[in-house]
């Protein structure tokens, strides 16, 4: 790899941002959240990397390019917001302690895949 694709960097911060997601939810949140929130998590990434394509197609839906491409200017600052609004949901648990926040949880990793599912898209333009 000759340099650091931006999608894949983009995944990689937020996949760490819903990492603090799941970690302050399961801290602050009740005690049923402890094998829950991960599961949850794990589940819906990968159900919407697995599953999304399946569903474009079903819906005739043309296929879009991945977040971060030469062709447009502004997508870089635009795709930013993804690891950035992760990482301020994650505060919210722990100003807010005690409520479930299995929804938040679900949020950040349906974000998260979508920028797993732009980095699989560059991969495979590229190579």
């Amino acid at each position: 790899m000759k340099r650091l694709e931006p999608n894949l960097l983009l995944a990689i911060s937020t996949g760490f941002a819903l990492l603090l997601v799941v970690v302050t939810t399961t801290v602050y949140g009740p005690p049923s959240a402890l094998f829950r929130n991960p599961l949850l998590a794990f589940i819906c990434a990968g159900g919407f990397v697995l599953l999304n394509p399946v569903m474009l197609r079903m819906m005739k839906t043309p296929p879009r390019p991945p977040m971060i491409h030469p062709d447009s200017r502004g997508a870089t600052a635009w795709a930013s917001l993804f690891p950035m609004l992760v990482s301020l949901s994650a505060a919210i648990p722990v100003f807010w302690p005690g409520p479930d926040y299995g929804l938040l949880v679900l949020i950040a990793s349906i974000w998260f895949g979508a920028t797993v599912e732009s980095a699989l898209k560059a991969h495979r333009q590229a190579g």
